[in-house]
């Protein structure tokens, strides 16, 4: 079933293909749009207004609010140290390992293939470029590039020609 009864749809949410999608015990706000390979799973929230492009994965714990352009193949994590198995061999269940939150504020946008480690917020407007891994809270309005993440810029004072550039053009100036 790729789109559980347990999924909370608000308002016109659009699902471009709803059979290629797994959506579970998620809450999806009005004109928020899903894309195709997509998996978000119970207890996730994604905001109004949202674009969560396909291949991506929203795990458990990850708060997206309003507005947020989410890239192709972007992976969230909500396990700092994920196991399969306890010390004894035994499989893990719930009990075994701890939940870390991640928060996502509004009007953030994330580039294609970038890993958002588990535990932190990603600050109002903020923009991450394509395959980059945040490890650490961003600032709000912060450019950030690399793996792992560095702050580059501030989308608020990007010149006109630095927003014509990609971000990943703009990170290797800065970073080199």
């Amino acid at each position: 079933m790729p789109i559980s009864d347990s999924v909370k749809l608000k308002g016109k949410v659009t699902i471009f293909h709803p059979t290629l999608v797994n959506l579970y015990g998620c809450e999806v706000g009005d004109g928020s749009r899903i894309g195709a390979f997509v998996e978000i799973q119970k207890g996730a929230f994604i905001g109004e207004r949202c674009k969560i492009s396909s291949h991506t994965f929203v795990c458990e714990g990850v708060t997206i609010e309003d507005e947020c352009f989410i890239g192709h193949g972007v992976m969230f994590t909500n396990d700092r140290f994920p196991r399969a198995t306890n010390p004894d061999g035994s499989p893990q269940s719930d009990a075994d390992w701890t939940l870390e939150y991640t928060t996502v504020k509004r009007q953030v946008s994330i580039g294609s293939g970038a890993t958002i480690v588990c535990g932190i917020t990603i600050g109002e407007g903020a923009l991450i470029a394509a395959g980059a891994t945040v490890t650490k809270d961003v600032p709000p309005y912060a450019v950030v590039a690399g793996c792992p993440a560095k702050v580059v810029g501030d989308v608020r004072t990007m010149s006109a020609a630095k927003k014509s550039q990609s971000v990943n053009q703009v990170a290797e100036e800065v970073v080199g």
